[in-house]
């Protein structure tokens, strides 16, 4: 795919690219840039592996500036994230992914972008900015969740919900970590090292590093959100736990006296007045049932019950 950056980006040959009348975007897949590269004229050998991409960075070099994006997918942010390269200089700038999630994204600002003073600047900001176009809507997604969740603790806490809420600790934790990566790409393009950028065009990157900032700040804050929650669900089991363990107690210190008197009147002694008396065994009973209902009534009384 060959682009020229124009009011618009406009699909084109690749002998219009290296005419150098407009900057370019171009995207090949790895095959394709190592048989296109010196056409490029980057002044350095990129050698691209996918098993070596494994963080967004840029890195200056001399004659252009290079580096890889590892970009969480947002349909399944713990798993398998989308990985490519780039390499720029003023001219333009070239990607290298044989995902095809770069030539999806390319087309769609094709499509859907028009600028009234077209430059590489603008481009790139564009392409950073679908990067984490729907990071906002997830974030507050995860939010809401939290929220239902925290309402549910409150009535009765569930393995469900603990695991869930680990879930989107997970997916918090690889989101910052793609953004703290974002923010220093971002910090990268706008030092202009190599003065590729016109100085008054890096306020694009400003701009974007500064949303990723937002976005790292909020991310942060669910993260402790769900920190918060998985705690109220070990103190919400520690207070399940003391009131089984204070029931089991106000029973046992109940019937201790009962037991007494079981062992007691148990033993075989002639000379045990009650035994021959009528009323010795209601008089048990009746003292039984007295122990019982003073027990619940002092345990009531000091709120233990």
């Amino acid at each position: 795919m060959y682009y020229l950056i124009k009011s618009t980006l406009t699909e084109c040959t690749a002998e219009e690219v290296h005419k150098g009348d407009y900057q370019y975007v171009v995207v090949l897949t790895i095959d394709e840039w190592k048989k296109e590269e010196n056409a490029f004229d980057m002044g350095i050998e990129l050698d691209i592996e996918p098993d070596d991409i494994h963080n967004t960075k840029a890195e200056v070099n001399y004659d252009s500036l290079t580096g890889t994006f590892s970009v969480p997918s947002r349909s399944n942010i713990s798993g398998d994230d989308y990985q490519y390269a780039f390499a720029l200089d003023e001219k333009g700038i070239v990607f290298i992914d044989s995902t095809g999630v770069v030539e999806r994204m390319v087309k769609k600002i094709a499509r859907t972008k028009k600028w009234k003073v077209p430059c590489l600047e603008r481009f790139i900001y564009d392409f950073l900015e679908l990067i984490v176009t729907r990071d906002l809507s997830i974030l507050e997604k995860f939010e809401k969740e939290l929220d239902a969740i925290e309402d549910d603790m409150m009535d009765s806490s569930t393995e469900t919900s603990l695991a869930r809420v680990n879930e989107i600790r997970s997916n918090l934790r690889e989101l910052r970590i793609h953004y703290d990566q974002l923010i220093d790409f971002g910090q990268e393009l706008q030092e202009n090292e190599n003065n590729f950028f016109k100085p008054e065009n890096t306020r694009y990157f400003r701009l974007f590093t500064d949303r990723v900032t937002r976005l790292h700040d909020t991310a942060t804050s669910l993260r402790d959100f769900t920190m918060q929650l998985r705690d109220m669900y070990h103190t919400q089991i520690d207070v399940k736990q003391n009131r089984i363990m204070t029931l089991l107690t106000v029973v046992t210190t109940i019937f201790m006296p009962l037991t007494l008197i079981v062992g007691w009147y148990g033993m075989n002694f002639r000379y045990m007045p009650e035994l021959e008396t009528r009323w010795g065994y209601p008089v048990v009973i009746i003292a039984s049932l007295l122990i019982i209902i003073g027990g619940l009534w002092f345990f009531k009384k000091k709120k233990w019950l």
